[in-house]
């Protein structure tokens, strides 16, 4: 469940310096992203009448939304202190992530911070009436590009003739569609939509606290009035402003 957030409750945290950690979290998610992913395409053999299969791709989806969510946090600079190095992390997850363009992407998602919730927002659909499938269908065909496509496609085609054809479906495939879809929901859909109070400047909502939960659905970042409200803040400490 998400709630609105007054200004006066924020528990405003001072940018400090990341002292490496924002790169150890970004290649700690890479590595379990590539690793996990390497194992289920290349030695595992699924046993579809068991949940393990179910419970690996929804794993395999959780690192999916870290490869995004870490490209996020680069579009903000809290990846690292080094400009480079902090664009360049966001640009390979990015690229990992179903071959985003992080240097499209940048512009977009600071004229959504700029601009939340108006006609100027490229993330927003008719918030106050717009149903989930809409908004998301408007989302896709904001973000989505014919490359990606072409390059989704192609890499399908050579990964199945290296690899089963199910474990790249249900394993490269499906997790990064169900990942859009999570990302869309928790980071999107629920903070945005419908009416905010008039002092509501971000005209974002927030989970209740449940660290667990908030982690597990979306690397805290359905804690989004706080995102908004400290966005230099990376994602991994978003939870102290609860």
């Amino acid at each position: 469940m998400l709630a609105a957030q007054p200004v006066s409750a924020q528990k405003r945290l001072k940018p400090r310096s990341l002292q490496g950690k924002g790169v150890a979290a970004a290649l700690t998610i890479m590595a379990l992203w590539a690793a996990l992913l390497t194992f289920l395409l290349a030695f595992y053999q699924p046993d579809w009448a068991t949940p393990w299969p179910y419970v690996l791709a929804l794993v395999q989806t959780h690192l999916y939304t870290g490869l995004f969510i870490t490209a996020h946090d680069a579009m903000h600079g809290v990846v690292s202190n080094n400009k480079r190095l902090n664009n360049a992390i966001g640009t390979i997850t990015a690229l990992l992530f179903a071959f985003n363009w992080f240097p499209r992407m940048l512009p977009k998602h600071h004229q959504h911070h700029r601009h939340v919730a108006t006609e100027d927002d490229p993330d927003f659909h008719d918030g106050r009436h717009a149903g989930f499938l809409p908004w998301l269908l408007r989302f896709a065909w904001n973000y989505v590009t014919w490359w990606q496509v072409v390059l989704m496609a192609a890499t399908y085609n050579v990964l199945k003739l290296f690899f089963p054809m199910a474990n790249v479906i249900a394993f490269w495939m499906l997790p990064a569609v169900l990942a859009t879809v999570q990302l869309f929901f928790f980071g999107t859909y629920l903070p945005h939509r419908g009416e905010h109070a008039p002092d509501n400047v971000h005209k974002s909502r927030t989970q209740l606290r449940h660290h667990v939960w908030a982690f597990l659905s979306c690397y805290f970042f359905g804690y989004h009035y706080e995102h908004h409200d400290q966005p230099y803040l990376p994602w991994w400490r978003l939870w102290q402003t609860k």
